[in-house]
């Protein structure tokens, strides 16, 4: 592979990363931990994740049970869970909380799968700036001591590596989808 190209291939994959954890951010029917990820609490006055104050786990495939290794920790985990967009009552039993995710109605799972296709799009867009910004990149190599030939060569070798990314957009944006709409 040209050495031009690599920097273009890093973002794009960059841009894939990206995209598989936003899609894993959107909770489907079952419990899923990675919901918490964006959640801090304050642990002695700093923010903190939920795995690094309490052990997170799905005793069944709608509830997520979360044990903090500190009781003191429980009414700051409920108030972090409450005030977050996860949109889930938190039950407190005085050991550990439980979060227990409804059944996702029809209409829900179609604006979820919205939702992925925009997060999909977004990302197929931002691949694309990419490609832009590299074709704009070889056109300035134009009239050094590079072939107009290698140029044409190179855009067409940076058009295969984002049309390989796009199609794995496509198929991380229908599993998501698929995985949203199962019952």
């Amino acid at each position: 592979m040209n050495e031009n190209l690599k920097p273009y291939e890093e973002k794009m994959t960059k841009t894939m990363g990206n995209l598989a954890g936003e899609l894993g951010a959107i909770r489907a029917g079952r419990a899923n931990p990675n919901v918490l990820n964006k959640i801090m609490v304050d642990y002695y006055g700093t923010p903190t994740p939920i795995q690094q104050v309490a052990n997170v786990s799905v005793p069944e495939p709608r509830m997520i049970q979360i044990q903090p290794w500190e009781k003191s920790m429980l009414k700051v985990l409920e108030k972090a869970i409450m005030v977050s967009d996860l949109g889930i009552n938190p039950t407190n039993d005085g050991s550990c909380i439980r979060l227990v995710f409804p059944e996702l109605t029809e209409e829900r799972r179609k604006e979820l799968v919205k939702d992925v296709k925009k997060k999909g799009e977004a990302a197929k867009v931002a691949i694309r700036n990419i490609r832009r910004d590299g074709n704009d990149a070889f056109k300035k190599l134009k009239g050094s001591d590079v072939s107009e030939d290698e140029i044409k060569d190179m855009e067409d070798d940076l058009q295969k590596i984002t049309d390989k990314f796009v199609k794995e957009v496509d198929k991380a944006v229908e599993a998501k989808s698929k995985e949203v709409m199962t019952v």
